[in-house]
């Protein structure tokens, strides 16, 4: 029996046929929106012998394999004259300057489904029309050639064949890489308790293309025990990539290593990370145009050779792909992109799944079979938020058209018109509106075209960079508000004399669940998605989506949990708290040599903190997280929690910031930790704006807004204490709240043993007394 593969017709034109310079142009954000409409608006034109969107494949059989190619025709006209194929491509360029041999990118992927359809039907002659459609016009170019069957079948032949070399590379991996996913037992003996529930659950999610929203607390393995039956799902018909989605770097090394794991035991899996562009770019000064950088000339003319070489390794990590990129000279940021077409899993920052503006289009555009696994799942919410929102202030408006006005006078006036406009909603204080600013699209649209213009010119004054960024800020802008409904409101503030215009995403359900149905399953885990209805409605679950809720592998005598009920760390009580927070930390401390790690709300409170401890104490070893740390400061930050001790370390850190979840301080690396307050988000405009909108919804404002918030980074902050099965630790809650019936009932299920104390005098004899019983 042949072998399968798949493969769309743009990837196998692109593959054989690309070459060249890497273009980045300016085609996104609303521009890409305006396309589909542009298409939408010429397929409805078209009559009633028009087929729009026609999907089309065809099985090539060859060398032992079969070999699927499909793809989506634009539109086919059908009448008595025969069959006209039409590809449409949108544009911004003036149209006088697009000829027949613009692009033959554009004509070889019509011809490709000329012949499919030629095939199917039996014809002798089929027409290819590629149309343009100018973006602000709607006028249209088009172009229309006649090609007899043979010569269409020769041409794609022709491409098969060239193809094919790699295709078989392709099957030959693929046999290679199900052989050992089939032979991959489970790395460790036993599962943890809990994880083979887990590991149950997601293999039969992703079979029936589900959602799974898994509370898997810290210890469970919550990233095996995702990745090892996700793989396994690999063999029943699963299209790769699997998509392993986390919101930090710290968490991505964790699935990394979790990989390395199995791929030493004998799996064979070529696994990509990605990398933010501006970390890994050779030449962050300069422009991405092969005019500018040396890595984007030519970038196509070496993207094949590269491909091959690096198909030889496995792991595809930033490393790899930088030694890579060096080698052959050409982009490493776009060749990381590339290798997602190849790869069998993508570990990646969420928003190439999620966020608009740089999504995978390769992947997203239409979609597919793909699985997502979403790491700490309750970090989805505030960054939903982040990506579907956009926003914009007069002043960066006024300040352009005050640089640019003498050399594009045509540009200053347009962005002078959006000034004034901006005008119209200055308003006093806060104001909240349900109504989209629709008055404001029209000059912002002209902005736009004024710019895609001058940057044809190709010109480089010293104001360019700030029309670039403002460009893409109104592209963001206006493709948000393509998506504007009823789950958005608009917010406007005055700060002096600026006009600040937010659409602001405060329930991201919905744009979440168009995204998901992109792939086929998704699988969102963590130990705080707590409680667990609030976090399936609000990350676009559904009522058939499935849940599960795991206990602590941990033995509960394990862990000493005390909470003093009688320091308020309310915001307007911080002053009178320092004396009883530093007291408690003493005590704390003092139960037993070792690393202890302090969680505060804010770093006001904890550089307050901080100053009286070290007055009171200035023997102690206190080590602060900063603001703006890098990697680097990070790193060295974990590196000082050493393992046995000799003196203690005080590391004082912020509740939900880059210590407060993701690390991994196992053993007596981390001796316990204090929670200073229960974790509410600063107060703010648009906290009170999801407090609005959820009370007024489902009578839950407050728990949306911040209740719910809050305690997310209070449990992620406790599960940095009990690591492993032999770890042994403390934890110390200071607020009078964590006494109330709305916060216990967030507790975990395994803080069945709680020390309420009324002063901190009990702190060092339990303590003493917990650390004597091991």
């Amino acid at each position: 029996m042949d072998k399968k593969l798949r493969v769309s017709v743009r990837t196998l034109v692109e593959f054989v046929l690309r070459q060249g310079d890497l273009q980045m142009g300016f085609m996104s954000g609303s521009r890409m929106v305006e396309g589909i409409y542009a298409h939408q608006y010429l397929q409805k034109e078209r009559g009633t012998d028009y087929q729009p969107e026609v999907t089309l494949r065809t099985m090539v059989h060859q060398d032992g394999f079969s070999l699927e190619i499909h793809g989506r025709a634009d539109g086919m006209f059908r009448n008595e004259s025969g069959i006209v194929i039409e590809e449409i491509k949108s544009t911004s360029l003036d149209l006088d300057l697009i000829d027949e041999s613009y692009n033959h990118l554009h004509w070889a992927q019509a011809q490709c489904y000329a012949y499919i359809v030629a095939k199917q039907e039996e014809l002798a002659q089929v027409q290819v029309q590629l149309t343009y459609i100018q973006l602000e016009t709607h006028e249209l170019k088009e172009f229309r050639k006649s090609f007899c069957r043979e010569e269409l079948e020769f041409f794609f032949r022709d491409l098969v064949d060239r193809y094919c070399a790699w295709a078989n590379r392709l099957l030959s991996w693929t046999e290679q890489r199900d052989k050992s996913i089939s032979r991959l037992e489970f790395p460790y003996p036993t599962y943890r308790k809990g994880q083979r529930e887990l590991v149950v659950a997601v293999y039969k999610t992703i079979r029936e293309g589900n959602k799974l929203y898994a509370q898997a607390p810290t210890g469970i393995g919550k990233t095996l025990g995702t990745i090892f039956p996700a793989l396994k799902a690999l063999l029943v018909g699963q299209e790769p990539p699997i998509f392993y989605l986390t919101a930090k770097t710290i968490t991505r090394t964790v699935a990394e290593r979790s990989l390395l794991m199995l791929q030493q035991q004998g799996l064979s899996l070529k696994r990509v990370t990605l990398t933010a562009k501006d970390k890994v770019c050779f030449c962050p000064e300069r422009e991405c145009t092969p005019e500018n950088c040396s890595y984007a000339k030519g970038y196509y003319d070496r993207l094949g050779p590269a491909l091959e070489d690096i198909f030889q390794s496995d792991i595809w990590n930033r490393e790899q792909i930088e030694n890579y990129a060096k080698s052959y000279s050409i982009c490493p940021f776009e060749f990381s992109l590339e290798l997602t077409n190849w790869a069998d899993l993508v570990i990646c920052d969420y928003n190439y799944v999620f966020d608009p503006r740089v999504f995978l289009k390769r992947f997203f555009l239409e979609g597919g079979d793909y699985t997502f696994l979403i790491d700490e799942a309750h970090n989805l919410v505030e960054r939903a938020r982040e990506m579907f929102s956009a926003e914009l202030n007069k002043e960066e408006f006024l300040h352009l058209k005050n640089l640019v006005e003498d050399e594009e006078p045509v540009l200053g006036k347009r962005l002078q018109t959006v000034s004034k406009n901006f005008l119209k909603f200055k308003k006093q204080g806060l104001e909240v509106e349900k109504d989209a600013p629709t008055s404001l699209y029209s000059s912002l649209e002209r902005v736009v075209n004024e710019a895609e213009k001058f940057f044809k010119k190709e010109e480089n004054p010293p104001w360019k960079e700030k029309l670039t960024e403002l460009y893409f800020n109104i592209q963001a802008f206006l493709r948000t508000a393509e998506s504007y409904d009823e789950h958005y409101v608009t917010y406007y503030q005055c700060p002096e004399q600026d006009v600040r215009v937010k659409l602001f995403c405060v329930d991201p359900s919905k744009q979440l669940a168009q995204v998901l149905n992109k792939g086929r399953a998704a699988i969102f885990f963590s130990a705080t998605l707590s409680p667990l209805e609030y976090f399936i409605q609000i990350l676009g679950g559904e009522k058939k989506s499935y849940k599960l809720q795991l206990p602590s592998p941990f033995p509960p005598e394990n862990l000493c949990l005390m909470l003093q009920k009688q320091i308020s760390t309310k915001y307007t009580h911080r002053s009178l708290s320092l004396d009883s927070i530093v007291d408690a930390i003493t005590q704390f401390v003092e139960g037993k040599t070792g690393n202890y790690l302090v969680y505060f709300p804010s770093y006001e409170y904890l550089e307050r903190v901080q100053e009286r401890l070290l007055q009171v104490h200035p023997e102690f070893k206190v080590l602060p997280q900063t603001t703006g740390m890098t990697e680097e400061d990070r790193e060295e930050f974990l590196q000082a929690f050493q393992e046995d001790p000799q003196e203690s370390l005080v590391g004082l850190a912020l509740l939900g910031g880059i210590f407060g979840e993701g690390i991994d301080l196992t053993g007596d690396r981390l001796s316990g930790a204090v929670i200073v307050g229960v974790g509410l988000p600063q107060i703010g405009a648009e906290r009170d704006i999801i407090r609005a909108c959820f009370q007024e919804r489902y009578g839950q404002g407050f728990e949306f807004a911040y209740m719910y918030p809050g305690m997310s980074k209070v449990l992620q902050a406790c599960g940095r204490v009990i690591r492993t099965e032999q770890d042994r630790g403390a934890i110390l809650l200071i607020d009078e709240r964590f006494t109330r019936l709305s916060y216990k009932r967030l507790f975990p299920k395994e803080w069945n043993t709680i020390y309420t104390l009324q002063d901190n005098s009990r702190i060092s004899s339990l303590l003493k007394a917990f650390w004597g019983s091991s």
